[in-house]
């Protein structure tokens, strides 16, 4: 896995704006999920990869034992929603100002991008690191 940017306020604005990769994006979230990736040498000098789940709680565990591909698969993208409290359904708009995207430009993968980017900033609201002084450094 390549190194990942910190999750912060201009991170879910690259995110809304198509500045990081599809790849990035997911990762971000599967960080946030509790998915880890390892990499181990065998002996018999084949790599073993895998996903430690250990962190990862139990209905996403069961339901995804390999992390999702939210930019393609809408049930995983629903489970992200619902995932979502519902006190920040709406911190796009109400802590971004984010509009949403125009008619012309809505497409499954913008609205996935969008919900990727809902979660991120409720997972920053709910460690209140959004602020604007935690968002400053």
């Amino acid at each position: 896995m390549v190194e990942l940017p910190s999750i912060t306020i201009q991170t879910v604005w690259a995110v809304l704006n198509d500045e990081v990769d599809d790849a990035t994006a997911n990762a971000l979230v599967w960080q946030v999920l509790g998915y880890r990736w390892v990499g181990d040498r065998p002996q018999d000098d084949r790599w073993n990869n895998r996903w430690n789940t250990e962190a990862v709680a139990p209905d996403w565990r069961d339901a995804y034992p390999e992390p999702p591909n939210f930019i393609e698969s809408r049930p995983a993208t629903v489970k992200l929603t619902r995932s979502i409290p519902p006190s920040d359904k709406q911190l796009l708009k109400e802590q971004l100002q984010f509009q949403g995207y125009k008619i012309g430009e809505l497409t499954p993968r913008k609205t996935r991008r969008a919900t990727i980017a809902n979660y991120l900033l409720s997972y920053l609201n709910q460690l209140n690191l959004n602020s604007p002084e935690a968002t400053e450094s």
